[in-house]
């Protein structure tokens, strides 16, 4: 099974390159970068693009390790004494399976997203080091041991909030997803906008790498951010002429709210423009 990317996904050589190998390795693949980077998104893409089952688990920061596996409902089954329910009588009936155990029992090859793996407490990926290595794990209430039927080829993200441990790390294979350049921001925005018109395009991609360079910004915009910002140019027809207006009292683009999260960052843009202006 080889990656080559997928009509909706632009994926860089390096990006597809690092799927691939991990894949071959047999390895999980880790991947960071910054948030809207499209992380997650590329899990979805691998699935569909070989053909395979997606199963995802999505991490809180009240997440274990545990809940990936199984967890034994044992509320019900009390509930279920109480009432004389013949269903109390098996304990499989209140074994709830986790994500790696549906990824496990699958019939076929499939892909398994971690997503966010950062959030959980540090403890979390180590206590998953044996099921990732070895692809099984026992179930103490039924005494039996689940094996997984074929490997999935796994996806872990991170958004780096907290450093994974190195032995975790060395089970994995790494690939961090640098931020696009203009080039292959372009052909992601063309990918989701073909027919945008190219004025339209240049002037939204000047503004958008203008704001994410501005010294001292809190939060730079992410590649979901411009395509949502887009998005509503495109709905509201606003014209290219709009985005960079001379006008002193429209220092800051329309609909800057898309690209521009918080006040801090809205003062420092208006600021910073209305010094280049001055000078």
């Amino acid at each position: 099974m080889k990656f080559t990317g997928t009509p909706s996904y632009v994926a860089t050589d390096d990006l597809m390159l690092a799927v691939n190998a991990a894949i071959t390795l047999q390895r999980p693949l880790l991947i960071k970068g910054e948030p809207g980077t499209g992380k997650t998104l590329l899990a979805e893409q691998v699935a569909a693009s070989l053909g395979l089952e997606l199963f995802e688990w999505h991490i809180k920061s009240t997440t274990k390790a545990q809940h990936g596996l199984y967890e034994y409902d044992a509320v019900s089954r009390l509930r279920d004494s109480q009432l004389g329910d013949e269903r109390v009588h098996d304990i499989r009936n209140y074994i709830v399976r986790g994500k790696l155990w549906d990824a496990f029992a699958s019939e076929k090859p499939s892909v398994l997203l971690i997503d966010e793996i950062d959030k959980a407490d540090i403890e979390f990926p180590n206590d998953l080091l044996r099921e990732l290595d070895r692809m099984e794990f026992y179930v103490y209430e039924t005494r039996e041991t689940v094996k997984a039927k074929h490997r999935p080829i796994i996806f872990i993200t991170s958004n780096n909030e907290k450093e994974l441990p190195d032995a975790f790390l060395r089970r994995c294979f790494f690939h961090y997803i640098r931020f696009p350049d203009k080039e292959t921001m372009q052909r992601i925005v063309d990918v989701h906008f073909p027919g945008l018109k190219k004025q339209l395009l240049r002037d939204a991609l000047e503004v958008f790498f203008e704001i994410r360079e501005m010294p001292g910004l809190k939060k730079k915009p992410s590649t979901s951010e411009l395509l949502d910002w887009i998005k509503l140019l495109v709905a509201e027809d606003i014209p290219p002429e709009a985005l960079k207006s001379g006008d002193a009292n429209k220092m800051i683009p329309p609909l800057h709210g898309a690209l521009i999260k918080n006040e801090q960052d809205v003062y420092l843009f208006e600021r910073l423009v209305f010094l280049s202006k001055r000078r």
